[in-house]
């Protein structure tokens, strides 16, 4: 049985943050779920994938977000408890069936996760997706531990069924990725069979229809402000009285920024002076707490990662109420970005923690001691700050620089190898889109010159070919490319561009976690009842005139499919076949064969200088293959001018 199933109340148990969520939703009923896998939100569907194997709980990896989307509000709106997963830059994707399905509203709680990245740990940017929650007009819960998201969980599906409206609970990196003890509740019997009630005047959002739904979505925004004036996520954390008194020194905070407040005030024993308003329910924003609170207050800092949401709302309920307090939280002016390197060598353009000025960066992640520090600088108690003995750290050796890299024997990299070679001689541009294969922009592969967003190889590469005379080649893997790769590939057979489009076919979504895509075959996973889609039979049915499926690990008839396709006048695409080996790996298909440097070797180093597996290693000035990683994929070995590398006949 899934651990997240156990039927024992008030069992504490130890849970990632994702799983935490999973949990909630599940003691909430949770009847229907979709998703489209993104980190930080992936472990999130990944549990209620496994709970829907064993329970009658549907749930579905989708195409893309935006249908991820419509599949719930549909579901929802046949009266089931409903979720709808993502992170936060797919919450654009599904940006469009979100604003009107705000004016349709929902019968069964609906609640939609997004999980928002500060400091980018693994997204192409760091967009605040709060103002989401403004521009639709939902409501907007955001917890600040592992186990309050668990009960936000819950008491979001609680407050969609009250207001008949989505509800949008907004993550973070720091609480998806954390472990904490979660204390178990009572699992809610789920309704898994819904019925929808025919009502076009409802549901159908012509501009008749529409009109008479904005006002109800208005409506339903007045009654959730009165709610989140009195909701028991906003409260205050104070020493005495619930609101400011004279000199007293007001925080505001949210999300994971609480934590770091209040351990901050503690550390530097200001309890008796500061008092802590955390926000919970943050869209609509608690008005009448926040001008209660500000009353009185001699000075006022906002504490949130991201943009400026909760500050700008402060600072105009004040001006509402009329009190004159100075409110501050972020730099009115950006400086240059905190040092991120673990180095101790200062970054150029990059400002030390001590050199930065006293007020919150809208860039990355905030920590305690930072914040601890900001407290100390804006309310002047600096005194108490420097009695704080820092950890001693001399003579620790800086964290080793780890960056990103393909694993051994992924066959993007001979793929990437192989485009190079046959391109040799061409003016390329190389787009490239979201996934694992981004890494193929990195030396000494080099095939990477533009990434926008998940589809934006293929479009992006119709604009260079009208718009240059560089010859384009992009890359695309197949999970992205069914998520919204395809449109840009009709796009570019209807307007007859004229580039050659690589799609990186390696059997699943590996960046995220091995999660299934329509390609996918699922018998390999043990799993029945899905019917995988050809990615060269779609191909060709959209009108490319040049389809070619390469197997990679043969270089040299690879790289002459390639030149055929680079000659090719208008739109060519290759398809690059070969399991991800990790995922390989998991479902026992890969038998790992390591090959190793034979002395016949004379120092060319081809093999480091042209597709750099992380295999390779220097030892004595020499190169070597580290057998305990090396899959036998047998690249190098090809590219090898001196054939050098063999495979190793006893690996002890």
């Amino acid at each position: 049985m899934h651990k997240l199933l156990s039927n024992k109340i008030g069992e504490e148990i130890m849970l990632l943050g994702n799983e935490a969520i999973a949990r909630g939703a599940i003691e909430a009923g949770v009847a229907f779920a979709t998703t489209y896998p993104g980190t930080p939100s992936s472990e999130l569907s990944l549990n209620l994938f496994q709970i829907s194997k064993e329970t009658d709980l549907y749930f579905e990896y989708s195409t893309n977000e935006k249908v991820a989307m419509e599949v719930a509000a549909a579901a929802a709106n046949s009266g089931l408890r409903t979720m709808c997963i993502m992170k936060h830059v797919g919450l654009n994707v599904a940006a469009d069936p979100l604003m009107t399905l705000a004016y349709i509203g929902v019968k069964g709680g609906m609640v939609i996760l997004t999980a928002d990245d500060p400091s980018m740990f693994s997204s192409q940017n760091e967009q605040d997706n709060r103002y989401y929650a403004k521009l639709s007009g939902l409501p907007m819960l955001e917890p600040s531990s592992v186990s309050e998201a668990k009960e936000m969980t819950i008491a979001a599906f609680e407050l969609s069924e009250a207001l008949q409206e989505p509800v949008i609970l907004r993550t973070t990196t720091r609480i998806n990725h954390s472990s904490a003890f979660v204390k178990t509740g009572e699992i809610k019997a789920r309704n898994t069979k819904g019925f929808f009630k025919k009502d076009p005047m409802s549901y159908v959002t012509v501009p008749a229809v529409s009109r008479k739904l904005h006002v109800k979505l208005l409506a339903n925004l007045k009654r959730a402000a009165e709610l989140s004036d009195s909701s028991i996520h906003n409260f205050i954390v104070s020493s005495n009285s619930s609101t400011c008194n004279a000199n007293k020194l007001g925080i505001i905070c949210n999300g994971v920024s609480f934590l770091y407040a209040s351990d901050a005030v503690k550390d530097l024993g200001i309890e008796d002076r500061a008092k802590i308003l955390r926000i919970g329910f943050s869209n609509p924003m608690p008005a009448n707490l926040i001008k209660s609170f500000v009353k009185g207050c001699s000075k006022i800092l906002v504490i949130e990662e991201g943009e400026p949401f909760m500050e700008e709302a402060v600072k105009a309920f004040a001006q509402e109420a009329s009190i004159i307090v100075p409110i501050s939280g972020k730099n009115s002016e950006e400086v240059a970005p905190p040092c991120i390197s673990s180095s101790s060598e200062q970054t150029e353009g990059c400002l030390l923690p001590s050199e930065q000025e006293p007020l919150f960066s809208r860039l990355y992640e905030f920590d305690p001691a930072m914040v601890r520090k900001k407290i100390a600088s804006f309310f002047g108690v600096e005194d108490t700050y420097t009695h704080l003995k820092p950890v001693d750290t001399k003579g620790i050796p800086d964290i080793p620089q780890r960056p990103p890299n393909l694993c051994s024997g992924c066959s993007h990299r001979a793929t990437f190898y192989e485009v190079k070679k046959a391109s040799q001689g061409m003016d390329v541009i190389f787009p490239s889109d979201i996934g694992c294969y981004t890494l193929g922009f990195l030396p000494p592969l080099s095939t990477g010159d533009f990434v926008i967003c998940m589809g934006g190889s293929v479009s992006t590469s119709c604009g260079f070919s009208k718009a240059t005379d560089h010859k384009v080649v992009s890359f695309i893997g197949d999970s992205t490319f069914f998520h919204s790769g395809i449109t840009g590939l009709v796009n570019a057979v209807f307007n007859n561009h004229n580039f050659t489009l690589v799609i990186l076919d390696n059997g699943i979504t590996a960046m995220t976690g091995h999660q299934p895509n329509p390609g996918v075959d699922m018998t390999r996973m043990n799993f029945e009842g899905y019917k995988p889609i050809s990615i060269e039979n779609l191909v060709r049915a959209i009108g490319v005139e040049h389809v070619t499926v390469i197997k990679p690990f043969k270089v040299r008839k690879s790289i002459e499919a390639i030149k055929e396709a680079l000659a090719f006048k208008g739109v060519s695409v290759i398809i690059s076949q070969e399991p991800c080996t990790l995922f390989a790996k998991s479902i026992k298909i890969l038998k790992p064969r390591p090959f190793h440097v034979t002395a016949k070797c004379v120092d060319h180093r081809d093999c480091i200088n042209q597709i750099a597996c992380p295999s390779f290693y220097i030892e004595n000035g020499r190169v070597k293959i580290d057998a305990d990683t090396c899959v036998g994929c047998a690249v190098c070995a090809q590219i090898c001018p001196d054939n050098a590398i063999l495979p190793l006949k006893n690996k002890e």
